[in-house]
């Protein structure tokens, strides 16, 4: 049978648990017939109605906890995108033949996300199992005995959840050390100076998703000449925000005093060799000669910088592709290729963050981003990398961490 010959749509309804839809504003889109039989409401009490308007916390009792709870994993998801388990959660639910009647109800709720093709949350599942008779367990001895086991186990869940909330509140501090720190060794708009560039670093969304995104640009000597490079480091938090700054500094120095960017590159990759946590790190380097409207280039397997000349032509630099910085234990030389251009023209550096999407080939995001910088290139430095950023990204940020470098030429 092909998915055409599926009908979803009956297949949900006919879900063995209770399954609702929501929207990314908490509103009702559907829910399964479980969903209703168990709540005791009709379709039209809940399909288009705000979440905690169908089912709001219990007004008699001071302590309830559950419409908090619920919206807060909700807002995980929105935020992460990621699936997010509940502990079990006492929430009372009216009774619809008797309105200000409450239920003492127990359930053990999931939430998870539904993803566009850009990593968007469009729509919100929230499967419910209701577990009110485990938890309220009635009979003789036995049912005694159960009682206590079973308050038992909600104290743990408490306590658990308890515990994942103090475990996130941590790794919220450490998103903020890190992107702390990430930002203190990327060198500041002001420290591009006249150069005509612009530099942007955008994090990840999600407590957990600070990556090692990284870029740089540095005076050469001789001439009139920079060095431009961009890097990322596999990894999150703190640890690859410590990679990132070694090999940030690193390549910096050895730009500084390389006859080229591939030697820049294998002096990086050697260093890479005794700093933990480099492994399968990408860089690419480029140098800028504004005398000679020359730009010589190597990558240690990153995605190639863009190049569009001043009458719209795209030019990927990728003629000078080699592993990333640790994938080799050999001292052999690095590629090199080199480029023309003419004055007007425009250089884009990035991290893959800009241009990789779940479900996607990389060469979409190539082609989408060639297509931005032609048709902006007019634009001076500054506002072409925020346009850029605007088109690429997706509108609630992305899941990887974003570097862009724009030269204008």
């Amino acid at each position: 049978m092909n998915d055409a010959a599926i009908d979803y749509a009956g297949v949900f309804q006919c879900l063995p648990g209770m399954v609702a839809l929501l929207t990314p504003d908490l509103v009702y889109a559907d829910a399964n017939e479980e969903f209703l039989r168990v709540s005791g409401r009709r379709r039209d009490q809940v399909v288009g109605r705000y979440l905690f308007d169908v089912f709001p916390d219990n007004p008699n009792d001071g302590a309830a906890s559950g419409m908090r709870n619920l919206a807060a994993s909700l807002q995980r998801v929105l935020d992460t995108g990621e699936r997010d388990a509940m502990a079990l959660q006492r929430y009372d639910v009216e009774d619809p033949e008797r309105p200000g009647q409450w239920q003492e109800r127990y359930w053990s709720p999931v939430n998870a996300p539904v993803l566009d093709g850009d990593g968007k949350v469009v729509l919100l599942v929230h499967r419910v199992e209701e577990v009110t008779e485990l938890i309220r367990a009635r009979g003789g001895p036995s049912g005694s005995r159960a009682r206590v086991l079973e308050a038992e186990l909600y104290t743990r869940a408490r306590e658990l959840q308890e515990l994942n909330e103090r475990l996130r509140q941590s790794h919220a501090r450490e998103r903020e050390v890190a992107l702390a720190l990430q930002e203190a060794m990327l060198p500041a708009s002001r420290q591009v100076g006249d150069r005509r560039a612009a530099v942007r670093y955008r994090p990840a969304i999600g407590a957990l998703n600070v990556c090692g995104d990284w870029y740089d640009i540095v005076d050469l000597v001789g001439g009139h000449r920079i060095g431009v490079s961009v890097g990322d480091v596999v990894g999150h938090g703190l640890a690859a925000a410590g990679v990132m700054g070694q090999l940030r500094s690193a390549l910096s120095a050895a730009s500084r005093v390389a006859a080229g960017p591939a030697e820049a590159l294998n002096v990086l990759g050697r260093y890479a060799h005794v700093v933990d946590g480099a492994e399968s790190a990408t860089a690419v380097t480029t140098f800028i000669d504004f005398d000679a409207h020359t730009i010589g280039y190597s990558s240690a397997g990153h995605p190639p910088p863009v190049l569009v000349h001043a009458d719209g032509r795209v030019e990927f630099l990728d003629q000078a592709t080699d592993p990333p910085l640790d994938a080799r234990p050999d001292p052999m030389p690095r590629p090199q290729a080199s480029t023309t251009y003419t004055a007007g023209a425009t250089l884009a550096l990035y991290t893959d963050g800009l241009v990789e999407r779940r479900r996607e080939d990389i060469g979409t995001g190539l082609t989408r981003l060639a297509e931005s910088l032609a048709r902006h290139r007019d634009l001076d430095a500054e506002s072409l990398a925020d346009v850029v950023l605007l088109e690429l990204l997706p509108p609630g940020g992305a899941t990887d961490d974003t570097a862009l470098v724009i030269v204008r030429l």
